[in-house]
């Protein structure tokens, strides 16, 4: 080959660029840097916050499943306090605020979740 070496070249390039947005991912923000503004009383939510920072689209969607399909309005915590499954009714009593909470944390991880076809967005703290 008379160009091999711009032809290798050009194949690391192209490599690189195609491997660009996994290795932009590492570099990126995380949960903590998306300025959320949690309410005051976190500590007396469903869960701790490490399993609502990963299980609460799980959580939520099983709520749904209980509550639309098998008609069991009560949810039973890992500390054993009941809670009334409603997303209106008992998530967005504490996370009032969908722009301060939902939206940063959502848009920041790049996730766009369906709730708000149903559901109404609030509209800020009380």
């Amino acid at each position: 080959m008379y160009n091999a070496k711009a032809v290798i070249f050009g194949i690391l390039i192209f490599v690189g660029l195609c491997a660009s947005p996994f290795w932009a991912s590492f570099i990126g923000r995380d949960y903590k840097s998306t300025d959320i503004v949690l309410p005051k009383n976190e500590k007396n939510c469903i869960e701790d916050a490490d399993f609502m920072r990963s299980q609460h689209m799980r959580l939520l969607n099983e709520w749904r499943d209980e509550a639309l399909r098998n008609e069991n309005r009560v949810y039973t915590a890992l500390d054993g306090k009941k809670w009334v499954i409603s997303l209106q009714n008992t998530c967005l009593k504490c996370h009032n605020s969908y722009e301060d909470f939902c939206q940063k944390c959502h848009v920041a991880n790049s996730v766009y979740p369906y709730c708000w076809t149903c559901h109404i967005i609030p509209k800020g703290g009380k």
